[in-house]
């Protein structure tokens, strides 16, 4: 079975229109030595019934783990089954980035609430849609705050490595000098945030929750940045501001994070996307794309795009980003999430995800685990080993578990979640009780 959208008399149809007697004449002003051999060394196709046997067989090769303690970025939670159903609908599953998006208000409006909801868990004025990932959320972040007399960035070493390094990344060609601040007891050391501000000094970011679980005294944090005439960045998990003061709370100048865990499947690490939310003097340096609601000339109530930020609708020195994908479908996706789960629902998700961590915590105490730090976290902390982490990681592995994640010096970053509860955590211990024998 092929699939070649032309049939031959068509195509010869189209080399006739263009007076060419073969494909071959169309790469005729094409060097020889530079064109590929034909014809190609491509295996002959198959039929659908052979694909799908061997993509079920390829598939047939992946792990799937019904119960995992492991974090670090991307993160396992329930999913209502309306979240899966309404996605699907064709009119948003096939909708690509809106370039005349006016032509689609439901695509606009789905934007619009979803920007509505991320503006009400941040405790922030406007967001926009359009960032891939979290960490690309905090390059952007980085360089909105960057101005003509102040250069530099200062970025915690408690954040994701990962998040770090796209921050270097962005931050090079806009000629940004990212500098870190070092931790102390996990989290970030606010003496040495206090030391390394200056007038030179643009932006601050910090993760709230950090990278090793620790809950950060953001509200210090921030008097100490705005004092310096710096800007805060807040890296958040959104899932932890259904119990955690919002950005707005403590005067983050920028909220950024990553909504995977708003309604978005693991999916062997992608796609999440990015969310970015400021107060309102803040959001004419918002890049990407701001849904707006107006009245239309028959008093109806309309959505159009407003304010973006992007070199392809406005004068290219004026852009502040390059980004050309709204992420909409993940956007969508996320906002029915929150729409399903409702106010009282996302602050209980919260609640789980912080009582079964620290249960997870307590029985680990029980047989011998060790934390590394005494402070205070939400859903993910590091403990030190009392036996190998290659160890621990196959036997969990044959038990059916997926363990924290290794880190250096013989320690794991675990992480519990709403899925996570009191039967998977006893039979965690359980299994790691055998191991350790």
């Amino acid at each position: 079975m092929e699939y070649i959208p032309g049939t031959p008399a068509e195509r010869e149809s189209m080399l006739r229109a263009i007076e060419m007697d073969t494909f071959s004449d169309l790469y005729s002003a094409v060097p020889k030595e530079v064109l590929l051999k034909r014809p190609l060394d491509i295996t002959k196709g198959i039929s659908e019934i052979e694909l799908v046997v061997q993509m079920k067989s390829l598939a047939t090769k992946n792990r799937v783990y019904p119960v995992m303690f492991r974090g670090a970025g991307s993160y396992k939670h329930f999913i209502p089954a309306v979240v899966d159903n309404l996605s699907a609908r064709g009119e948003f599953l096939t909708a690509y980035t809106p370039y005349q998006a006016e032509l689609s208000q439901g695509i606009l409006q789905a934007i619009f609430e979803y920007q509505t909801m991320i503006c009400e868990i941040t405790g922030l004025d406007v967001s926009n849609a359009s960032v891939y990932d979290g960490a690309t959320a905090a390059g952007e972040a980085a360089i909105m705050v960057k101005d003509r007399k102040r250069e530099r960035i200062l970025v915690s070493d408690a954040v994701n490595p990962q998040i770090i390094e796209t921050i270097r990344t962005y931050a090079a060609p806009a000629g940004l000098i990212v500098e870190s601040i070092a931790i102390k007891n996990g989290a970030t050391d606010l003496t040495d945030l206090s030391e390394k501000l200056n007038d030179r000094t643009a932006g601050v970011y910090i993760a709230q929750p950090n990278y090793y679980g620790v809950l950060e005294d953001m509200e210090e944090a921030s008097h100490i940045v705005h004092a310096a005439g710096a800007k805060l960045i807040a890296g958040v998990n959104p899932i932890s501001l259904g119990i955690l003061k919002s950005p707005g709370e403590y005067g983050a100048d920028i909220a950024v994070g990553d909504g995977q865990p708003l309604g978005i499947p693991m999916s062997f690490g992608g796609p999440g996307f990015g969310f970015m939310a400021v107060p309102k003097e803040n959001m004419r340096r918002l890049p990407g794309r701001i849904v707006g609601e107006t009245k239309d000339h028959s008093n109806r109530r309309a959505y159009v795009l407003t304010l973006q930020a992007r070199e392809q609708h406005i004068r290219r020195e004026k852009a502040s980003s390059n980004i050309c994908s709204n992420q909409a479908w993940c956007a969508l996706r996320s906002a029915i999430y929150m729409s399903a789960v409702g106010k009282v629902g996302f602050a209980t998700v919260a609640q789980h995800c912080y009582a079964n961590a620290h249960y997870l915590a307590d029985r680990l105490f029980e047989i011998g685990f060790k934390r590394i730090y005494d402070k205070e976290f939400f859903h993910e902390f590091v403990t030190e080993l009392p036996t190998s982490a290659e160890k621990l990681q196959n036997g969990l592995d044959q038990a059916g578990m997926l363990s924290g994640l290794p880190m250096n010096n013989n320690k794991m970053l675990w992480c519990a979640t709403e899925l996570t509860g009191k039967a998977e955590i006893d039979r965690l211990i359980n299994a790691i009780s055998e191991i350790c024998v």
